[in-house]
């Protein structure tokens, strides 16, 4: 008869106990959420920017359901390209680890956090001036063969109609393939350039391919 209550007890403090973990690993705002916002999307959303605040829980907490629907679409941050197909140095998409540190916040309730301490300096802001395509870039229209080799810095999507998905790719003398850059549902109006993280040397003879007729995409050679 002694022992049915000490079972009992047992398991009332397994039960709390995993409830206790819970609730100390649930991601919250003040602890990952807003380093993330304020790493990747804080330079649009904040007051005075292009796009309405999210830069407190206050401004974010609302609106928690469609920051998790537009991240895992990736449509926010607009970036417009795949992930992994080139790698870029000015990419300012999302993490696959963020996108599920947001889902946890929101399926977890969107929790603040206790703890305001633990909150991040607020950035600061600079700005931006657009980018200038150099004199020297060469226009894509179609497939082309380089006739010299190029140390290729960067692509410009000058002209993409909006929604098109493209991907572009250079293919070497010796049969090799580089991949450049692939457009998703790309948005003209967040136009931006895709640097690589590394430069890309093409030798003559190389031929980018996957530019439709009625677009163009401008190369960027590497300058020094």
């Amino acid at each position: 008869m002694g022992r049915a209550p000490t079972t009992a007890l047992f398991l009332l403090a397994l039960c709390l106990g995993a409830r206790a973990h819970d609730f100390g690993s649930a991601v919250t705002w003040n602890r990952e959420i807003d380093r993330i916002v304020y790493d990747r999307c804080a330079s649009c959303h904040r007051p005075g920017g292009s796009a309405f605040s999210l830069m407190t829980y206050v401004d974010a907490q609302p609106r928690a359901v469609a920051i998790k629907e537009t991240v895992h679409s990736r449509r926010m941050p607009p970036w417009g390209a795949v992930k992994g197909f080139g790698n870029f140095r000015n990419d300012r998409g999302l993490m696959q680890e963020q996108i599920e540190l947001i889902t946890r916040w929101v399926d977890s309730g969107a929790r603040r956090g206790n703890n305001p301490r633990m909150l991040p300096k607020e950035p600061t802001f600079q700005t931006l001036q657009p980018f200038s395509v150099p004199a020297n870039a060469i226009r894509v229209t179609g497939e082309l063969k380089l006739g010299k080799a190029l140390t290729l810095d960067g692509l410009l999507p000058e002209n993409v109609p909006s929604g098109r998905s493209i991907r572009v790719v250079a293919t070497l003398p010796g049969g090799s393939i580089e991949p450049l850059v692939w457009l998703h549902e790309y948005e003209d109006r967040y136009k931006h350039p895709f640097l690589f993280r590394t430069a890309i040397s093409l030798p003559a003879g190389t031929v980018i391919h996957g530019v439709p007729q009625d677009a163009m995409i401008a190369l960027i050679p590497l300058t020094k």
